[in-house]
């Protein structure tokens, strides 16, 4: 299992304390864009054109996190493995 993969099932069974970087990571490996064009949020772009727009604070809000897994999981088939 990777690092994105484990990070993944963290963020699913348990959202909170997460930081920007460990959702960078998981979009990376998920081939989710991302951008940040200030320094307060951060917008994931899925191929689909689906987006999340987060708020660059530490951590992260669970509620943000439990958008981002969703994103990720529209993407469909695990690529993790």
């Amino acid at each position: 299992m990777t690092t994105a993969a484990k990070t993944l099932a963290g963020m699913r069974a348990n959202p909170r304390d997460w930081r920007i970087d460990d959702l960078k990571t998981v979009a990376r490996r998920h081939g989710v864009a991302w951008e940040q064009p200030g320094t307060s949020h951060v917008t994931f772009r899925a191929p689909g054109g689906d987006k999340v727009t987060v708020p660059a604070h530490k951590p992260v809000k669970p509620v943000y996190v439990r958008l981002f897994v969703a994103l990720i999981d529209s993407l469909g088939g695990e690529s993790d493995e």
